[in-house]
């Protein structure tokens, strides 16, 4: 098995602003114009985007949204906790990983504008997984969670707020 060194050279990862390490593989090149999308979006995207994702030991993704729906697709390593806070269903918990009979699911779809994080459910490995978004991302629908501002709105979860975010 490769280190998470290893990975990180032999794909290119580069540093993550909600931590971690990713690249882009994907970035269709059919866009939907402004006019055909919703009005949370402020310019044309890409039908979809795809990226490499690598958590490793205590690095975690911090709480963060975006404006559309994110699939994340489980890949070697160690399988990934992934927290959702939405007001329609509260705290949520999946683990992502290959192991099925252990409640593992390869594959999880994050609903647009969920706030959400995740870490390695063994800090003693990584995680790669990859990330599908559609319509394509683009940072200017990513939002970074302000710690106070989460606990405001979720008071009852502060425990977790406090540990996932920067």
């Amino acid at each position: 098995m490769n280190s998470a060194q290893e990975i990180i050279s032999g794909l290119g990862l580069q540093k993550h602003p909600e931590g971690g390490y990713f690249k882009e593989l994907y970035r269709s090149a059919e866009i939907y114009q402004k006019d055909h999308l919703p009005e949370r979006f402020n310019g044309d995207r890409s039908f979809c985007t795809s990226i490499y994702y690598l958590l490793e030991g205590n690095d975690f993704s911090a709480f963060h949204r975006i404006l559309a729906d994110e699939i994340w697709h489980f890949y070697t390593g160690s399988p990934i906790l992934i927290y959702t806070l939405s007001r329609q269903n509260g705290l949520k918990q999946f683990l992502l990983g290959s192991d099925i009979s252990a409640g593992q699911i390869p594959q999880f779809a994050i609903p647009k504008n969920t706030w959400f994080a995740a870490k390695c459910a063994n800090i003693s490995n990584f995680s790669l997984v990859g990330c599908t978004v559609s319509p394509g991302f683009d940072f200017a629908d990513f939002t970074l969670a302000d710690q106070n501002d989460l606990i405001k709105e979720f008071p009852l979860e502060e425990a977790i707020i406090k540990k996932m975010t920067r």
